[in-house]
């Protein structure tokens, strides 16, 4: 047996689990093709690098993303800890710089003596899964824009395609290009709060509201309706014959969803509810926001705006919107292939590979969907592979906890395998009927933390 674990891919999954191998004493061989070879998705040359959205959702442990963040914390998971020293305004969520994030992963891996990182890209120069997997522990993190070479590595390794979806990410603006005449600044019902509690002082309070986590962007019916009528009749990038296959929910594009209704988007990304517009004392018809996007607040993206609409039309249709007519778009929203294994039919609840028990997979590869779940996908294919290595029994987290139920999604047959979020109905359900859902997930929440194990891990 190598006197190594081998970790494939430099992602957050990756990241994760070759900080945890490394914390254990046992040294770590961490290959990331970048830079020598880049996805149609990334641009960043370090590790962690993050391309959708800079949120990694709610820290409340009433919200599942929440919980499972408190979760890796109590394990000491590093990029959480990471995370939180780089987050920006967001209100209840945590927001990261991006570029400031992966630099500190990056910097915190490389100084670490247990981990030697190779720029090389597996399935090329005689680097192979099965040849290392003979007498060598393998966690395989490629993620969802796994390189083809590899990809097919994974194929026959797992005796057929993976499948697919796609995702969506969201384009970014310069704040200084927003015209702050039209948007206004503030969380969700703070404007409504400020009006209801004393309407002469509500134009003070708004003053004061300034600086706030969201810049929002108010529309009227008439501009919304030429909004959409536009948005719907955009040009978008178009996608192979063999691309066009389901899109995952929660990263529809805009475009699509607008094609469901007019009124959909009020009701989803540009629902109106909780605001008020300074300028007229009113609730707006419907309400763009956009988030900051890092810490010097100099950029924003456009919060639920994934899209596949080609450049040109993004500039067009998105500078529509008021406060948007002469904005600048640092970052454009792209459209990409992702791909997962089917993991039920191939992984137990320790991300391991049921047919070669020196292999796991972690990461959005597995099926688990977004930053804090692959996160967690890491650290449990991690310290599992560790256990391997010194010959010791393997870990399954309580299916009580968040981290141990994503565990249980992704190694359960399931005869339409689709990626999943944390979900709070993922988990067992408590022994009693309580109607009010935020008393029940708190109560759902504290079972989960009291049944993470900490100790021998």
């Amino acid at each position: 047996m190598k006197d190594y674990i081998t970790v494939i891919g430099g992602g957050l999954a990756g990241s994760e689990a070759a900080y945890q191998i490394a914390k254990r004493g046992i040294k770590v061989k961490l290959y990331e093709m970048k830079p020598t070879k880049y996805s149609p998705a990334h641009s960043n040359s370090n590790l962690a690098e993050i391309v959708c959205s800079n949120s990694f959702k709610s820290n409340l442990i009433t919200n599942a993303c929440g919980l499972l963040k408190e979760e890796l914390r109590m394990l000491d998971s590093l990029l959480i800890k990471i995370a939180d020293e780089t987050k920006v305004p967001a209100g209840q969520a945590l927001a990261v710089d991006r570029e400031k994030f992966a630099e500190l992963v990056t910097e915190e891996l490389s100084k670490n003596e247990k981990i030697e990182m190779i720029n090389q890209e597996f399935g090329t120069d005689g680097l192979h899964i099965k040849d290392i997997a003979n007498d060598g522990i393998v966690i395989i993190a490629t993620g969802p824009l796994t390189s083809d070479k590899f990809a097919n590595e994974i194929a026959e390794l797992t005796g057929g395609e993976g499948l697919h979806f796609y995702d969506a990410a969201a384009p970014i603006i310069e704040k200084d290009s927003i015209d702050m005449n039209i948007a206004f600044w503030g969380d969700r019902y703070d404007q409504e709060r400020a009006k209801a509690e004393d309407v002469e002082d509500w134009k003070k309070r708004i003053e004061e509201l300034k600086e706030a986590d969201y810049i929002n962007l108010p529309m009227n019916k008439e501009e919304y309706e030429n909004f959409v009528n536009k948005l719907v009749n955009a040009e978008i990038v178009e996608l192979h014959e063999f691309e066009k296959r389901e899109i995952f929910e929660g990263c529809m594009p805009i475009e699509i969803m607008a094609k469901r209704g007019l009124d959909t988007l009020r009701f989803g990304p540009l629902k109106p509810v909780g605001f008020t517009d300074p300028r007229t004392g009113f609730r707006p018809y419907a309400v763009a926001q956009l988030r900051r996007d890092n810490q010097e607040g100099n950029l924003y993206n456009m919060v639920g705006f994934q899209t596949n609409l080609k450049f040109g039309e993004q500039k067009r249709v998105f500078s529509m919107i008021p406060g948007l007519e002469n904005a600048e778009f640092m970052k454009y929203g792209v459209m990409h292939r992702n791909t997962f294994i089917n993991s039920p039919e191939l992984l137990d609840e320790t991300y391991n590979l049921k047919e070669n028990n020196n292999i796991y997979f972690a990461g959005q590869i597995t099926g688990v969907e977004g930053y804090v779940e692959s996160i967690s996908s890491g650290l449990v294919a991690s310290i599992n592979a560790c256990k391997k290595y010194n010959n010791q029994e393997e870990v399954i987290f309580d299916e009580n906890t968040m981290i141990g139920a994503l565990a249980k999604y992704i190694s359960t047959k399931n005869e339409k395998f689709q990626p999943m979020n944390a979900n709070f109905g993922i988990l067992p359900e408590l022994g009693e009927k309580i109607k009010d859902k935020k008393v029940r997930y708190t109560k759902m929440a504290n079972r989960s933390l009291e049944n993470i194990n900490i100790t021998n891990l």
